[in-house]
């Protein structure tokens, strides 16, 4: 029995081992699928980000490609207009809650939302939704790096490297809805944290938020 199949993305004919997972399928074989949040080694994928919507042929609604195993001659469409609205709605939610100074952003140039804009057409600026008034300070008290709350999209990848790359169990999520946020143990700076300042969290976030000084 193989343990490869066969699909078609966006009419391109590929192989994918059984069990995979469409976006890793489509990354892997260069078509483009937005994410933010995907980690290939997490079993069960929190699909949080809402960005990898995929059309599937025979289903009626668009599906988060992170969570959809390959099938043996699967045709998926990475764009549609169900798709592209749902990717637009909830890029337009991140920046609503996302402070947008990218010149002034240590990951300006090499920011995941820069990509997912310019991949889809979609503007930088917040037009549609109220922005997020939000106070939130930096904490610069590690020696090697900062993290900038204002500019966190949630995506958990920190929260995975802090507890399964380091081992620290330094970083989580608190708070629930709008209110929801990554920090430490009764919010104390990570300085007095068991964070050991190994850099894994700050290699896996995908826009400014935790940076190199």
């Amino acid at each position: 029995m193989s343990n490869k199949v066969t699909l078609f993305i966006d009419q391109k004919e590929i192989t994918a081992p059984a069990g995979e997972k469409v976006l890793w399928a489509a990354l892997e074989n260069e078509i483009y699928i937005p994410n933010l949040c995907a980690i290939k080694e997490i079993e069960r994928p929190p699909a949080s980000c809402r960005l990898c919507f995929v059309e599937i042929e025979g289903e009626g609604n668009p599906v988060t490609s992170c969570t959809r195993e390959v099938k043996e001659g699967m045709v998926v469409h990475t764009r549609s207009e169900k798709v592209d609205r749902l990717v637009q709605t909830a890029f337009e939610l991140l920046l609503s809650d996302h402070r947008l100074q990218c010149g002034k952003c240590p990951k300006n140039r090499s920011c995941a939302l820069q990509t997912i804009a310019k991949k889809r057409g979609l503007k930088l600026k917040n037009t549609r939704l109220p922005s997020l008034e939000r106070e939130t300070e930096i904490d610069e008290s590690p020696e090697t790096f900062s993290l900038d709350r204002s500019r966190c999209v949630l995506c958990g990848r920190c929260v995975w490297a802090d507890r399964h790359l380091a081992e620290t169990g330094a970083l989580g999520f608190s708070r629930r809805s709008i209110d929801r946020s990554i920090t430490t143990f009764e919010d104390r700076p990570l300085s007095e944290t068991p964070c050991n300042e190994c850099g894994k969290c700050v290699e896996v976030c995908p826009v400014g938020a935790l940076y190199f000084k």
